[in-house]
């Protein structure tokens, strides 16, 4: 077994703030309950949705100080509750949860509830896996469950070069569908195409609408629009009669109803049967996890002052150990 210490290093939040109140602080090591796996984490997954947390916006809940963010991460388990059959010490996970009441992965240890963690895929190394588990989950659902991507119907993917966008272009070439992304700037248009899109546009500076028209003829089937503005409502004006737009909650401005388009907002759910799909897709797929930066645990809020200046080609990751 091996040896848990009492405490470790964690950047945890005393007061909402900007990036300068996210710190390193030595904080207890938190103990599993009889459903939870303790892991020692190797790779935190860093997002838009913990600058805003950090910022002041809550998820559910009172938040209660000192606050460890993080809700994606990979890592090793090192000691399981007593009702946990899935897993042995030792296996490399991954694991999705939204507010964790042990606290999050910007930690070296986190107790997750048990149907939130996963093994990681044979092609993951541990690196790439601690940032995949939100945006990998939140792509896939939107493509499957929530559009219901059929093979050669055309997608329009809003806000392609993200850390979402990119691997809905892999999951929805996966599908066998004719995808067009619009991406953020030269770069982001270069990665959209490299990693399967069949056209992309910088959504910035060109007429989306226009350049998807070009595309399909006809109008796209499907948008999954996984950024707001004026952009996301150009994507609108891309569609056909009949046309399916889904968008993840916390997109905003929300977009306005359209007549003969059905508007599909969502959330990605984590749990055992989410996770063997997710699982599943990135064998098949053959997923590449792009990253755009990585940091350090004490270079905490570096990592949310680079999420906050925008143009994030992929993920941002926080090595721990």
């Amino acid at each position: 077994m091996p040896t848990i210490p009492t405490t470790m290093r964690a950047a945890a939040i005393d007061k909402f703030g900007g990036p300068e109140v996210l710190k390193l602080q030595t904080l207890p090591v938190p103990i599993p309950d009889l459903s939870d796996v303790l892991i020692e984490v190797d790779t935190a997954g860093v997002g838009p949705w913990d600058a805003d947390i950090r910022g002041g916006w809550s998820p559910g809940g009172r938040i209660k100080f000192p606050y460890v963010l993080g809700y994606e991460g990979s890592g090793r388990v090192v000691s399981l509750g007593s009702r946990i059959q899935r897993f042995k010490i030792g296996d490399r996970v991954y694991a999705y949860s939204w507010n964790n009441p042990k606290g999050g992965f910007y930690a070296e240890y986190t107790a997750v509830p048990a149907e939130k963690v996963a093994p990681i895929p044979k092609k993951l190394d541990l690196f790439h896996a601690g940032t995949l588990p939100i945006s990998g989950l939140t792509a896939l659902q939107g493509i499957d469950d929530v559009l219901e991507l059929k093979r050669d119907e055309h997608i329009l993917i809003h806000g392609a070069s993200g850390g979402v966008g990119t691997l809905a272009i892999q999951f929805a070439r996966l599908r066998h569908a004719r995808v067009f992304a619009s991406a953020s700037g030269e770069d982001g248009v270069a990665l959209a195409l490299r990693l399967g899109a069949h056209a992309a546009v910088d959504g910035k500076v060109e007429d989306i609408a226009e350049a998807a028209r070009r595309f399909a003829p006809k109008g796209v089937e499907c948008v999954l629009a996984l950024a707001g503005g004026s952009g996301f409502q150009k994507c609108l004006d891309a569609t056909r009669d009949g046309s399916r737009v889904a968008y993840p909650n916390g997109v905003e401005p929300a977009p306005r109803k359209r007549k003969g388009t059905e508007m599909l907002a969502y959330d990605a759910v984590a749990g055992v049967v989410e996770f063997e799909r997710l699982n599943r897709a990135v064998v098949d797929a053959d997923l590449e996890v792009p990253m755009a930066a990585t940091y350090d645990l004490a270079s905490a809020a570096e990592a949310h002052k680079r999420i906050e200046e925008g143009h994030v080609l992929g993920k941002i990751a926080l090595r721990i150990s």
